[in-house]
C-alpha cells in the first residue's frame, strides 16, 4: 500500500483537522499544490461557516473538507481520489517505520528495514533462480523456467534501481 494519505488517520486529513480546528488554513496549504490552493481556500471559509451549525453540520462541513483536500493533494500528485478510506487500515511495515524515523531525526531504522526487505528478497529470487539452473539443461520446460527465474530477477533489481532513483509523487499511488 502506498503512503496513507487518503485515510482518515493519514497525514493530510490530520492537517486538515487541525487546520478546522485553530481555523489557519495555512496549516493545510502545503499538502495542496499551488493550483489547488484556491478551492482549498474557498472550501475551508464555507466549512470554518458550516461547522457553526452544531454538531450534525459540523461533522458533514469535515467532512467535506476532508474530502476536498485529499482529493486535490492526489490529484497534484497525479494520483486519482477514490473516496476517503477509514482510519486504522494495515500500512505495512514501511509506513510506522518511516514516520518514526521523521520523528526521530534518524533514518537509521529505516534504512536497516528497507535494506533487509531487499536482501532477503534478492536472496531468495537467486536462490530460485540457481535451483532452476541446475535442471535448465532438463528439457525445454526446465530451461524456461530458469530463464523466466533468471530474467525476473534481472528485471526485479532494475525495477528497484527505477524506483530508487525516481520521484516519489510520481504516478503509482493505487493502493496494491
Amino acid at each position: 500500500m502506498p503512503p496513507h494519505c487518503d485515510t482518515m488517520d493519514g497525514p493530510v486529513v490530520k492537517a486538515a483537522a487541525k487546520a478546522l480546528k485553530e481555523e489557519k488554513v495555512e496549516i493545510i496549504l502545503p499538502y495542496v499544490p499551488k493550483e489547488g490552493e484556491e478551492e482549498v481556500r474557498v472550501a475551508f471559509e464555507k466549512v470554518v461557516q458550516a461547522r457553526k451549525g452544531g454538531d450534525a453540520a459540523r461533522e458533514v462541513a469535515d467532512l467535506y473538507f476532508f474530502e476536498t483536500v485529499v482529493r486535490v493533494h492526489r490529484a497534484g500528485e497525479g494520483a486519482s481520489f477514490t473516496g476517503l478510506k477509514p482510519a486504522g487500515l494495515d500500512e505495512g511495515p514501511v509506513i510506522p517505520v518511516a514516520e518514526k524515523a521523521i520523528e526521530a531525526g534518524d533514518p537509521t531504522a529505516l534504512q536497516d528495514l528497507l535494506s533487509d526487505m531487499v536482501r532477503t528478497e534478492i536472496k531468495h529470487k537467486f536462490e530460485q533462480m540457481l535451483k532452476l539452473k541446475a535442471h535448465a539443461d532438463h528439457g525445454v520446460d526446465e530451461a524456461r523456467k530458469y530463464v523466466t527465474a533468471d530474467l525476473g530477477l534481472q528485471v526485479y533489481a532494475h525495477m528497484l534501481y527505477l524506483k530508487i532513483k525516481a520521484d516519489p509523487h510520481a504516478g503509482d499511488h493505487e493502493h496494491e
